[in-house]
């Protein structure tokens, strides 16, 4: 029998997602068992706590459509809002729609279903897209403290500014800029091997939890994924924290008391969903890869609350005349 026979009848036994590993009259085989799907084993296994699950993501989820959709519109249709503030305020919510429609729908099904899979390309394909859209999202929030900074530190020149043509060009950016580190962290997920345990200790697909089961040297992906996303949200929240020293510096030699309410009053929504965005995040990704069941908890707040949150925050806050009672028809909605 030749040994091209030989191995022909070898992989005829052999079920398609592995390979043998033999040495034949000077011929060698690999023998590796490529996992093609994932269990994701969620939040609990209980399954009553697991009713509980799927009734509060359904309904934020529901509350984060309504809401950010309702925002959007307002914005679109209402030409007093046709202003930079509100043009990054509706970015902000086709951001958040897009967040947590990458995880919740596949984790309400998980809830509710006792299949928890998801093929290995589903997989990458959610963290990319998770990576990307909440990248893009840290960048728009900078984006956001900067364009208060101007409004507040130079409000003469603030319309020059912040031109139509800047706010475009500078939310294009932010897309760009989440892109660029959703491929950094991606890629080097894609090389490694997964020939072992599918098991995710998650409720969606990240690149942490995802090392864990590599059965190859995980060290360029968990380099990549401290430096790329720990670079990412602690070089933002830098931004915005640099951006409200100015702010804060300049609203205290505001002489009157009104003046500094209305000033204070207009960063205070800002300063809260970037407390709630990058509190957990800067904790999560910032520090050495090691297993923590709180992280499963924190990650709900930047992925499910704060994308739910973000309508009621906004459209509590923001006031202005017309534009502001129809604002606060979205917030008795989405609150």
């Amino acid at each position: 029998m030749t040994p091209y026979k030989k191995l022909s009848q070898i992989q005829k036994v052999m079920p398609l997602n592995t390979l043998q590993v033999d040495k034949m009259e000077g011929m060698t085989v690999r023998n590796e068992t490529r996992v093609t799907q994932f269990i994701l084993l969620g939040l609990t296994s209980n399954p009553d706590l697991q009713i509980v699950f799927f009734v509060l993501f359904l309904a934020m989820y529901l509350l984060t459509i309504s809401g950010n959709l309702l925002i959007m519109v307002t914005i679109y249709v209402d030409c007093q809002l046709h202003t930079a503030m509100y043009f990054f305020i509706c970015n902000l919510s086709v951001l958040d729609l897009s967040f947590s429609t990458i995880t919740v729908p596949k984790a309400l099904v998980n809830f509710f279903f006792q299949s928890k899979t998801i093929s290995f390309g589903g997989c990458i394909a959610q963290l990319f897209f998770f990576h990307f859209i909440g990248g893009a999202e840290c960048f728009h929030l900078t984006l956001m403290a900067y364009d208060r900074y101007v409004a507040i530190c130079n409000p003469l020149r603030y319309t020059t500014i912040m031109n139509r043509r800047v706010c475009l060009l500078l939310v294009v950016s932010t897309w760009v800029g989440g892109f660029v580190h959703a491929f950094a962290q991606a890629f080097p997920t894609l090389q490694l091997s997964f020939c072992g345990p599918n098991e995710i200790d998650h409720y969606f697909c990240d690149a942490h939890p995802l090392s864990l089961l590599a059965c190859s040297s995980t060290f360029a992906s968990k380099t990549a994924d401290l430096v790329n996303s720990g670079t990412l949200t602690l070089g933002c929240f830098l931004g915005v924290f640099i951006s409200y020293v100015y702010i804060i510096t300049t609203v205290l030699n505001i002489r009157s008391t009104t003046g500094r309410r209305k000033a204070f009053s207009t960063c205070a929504s800002h300063l809260l969903v970037v407390t709630l965005f990058f509190g957990p995040s800067v904790f999560t990704y910032m520090r050495p890869s090691v297993t923590f069941a709180a992280d499963k908890m924190l990650s709900i707040f930047y992925n499910v609350m704060t994308p739910w949150l973000n309508p009621f925050i906004y459209t509590l806050r923001n006031e202005k005349g017309k534009a502001g009672k129809q604002l606060e028809n979205i917030c008795s909605v989405a609150g």
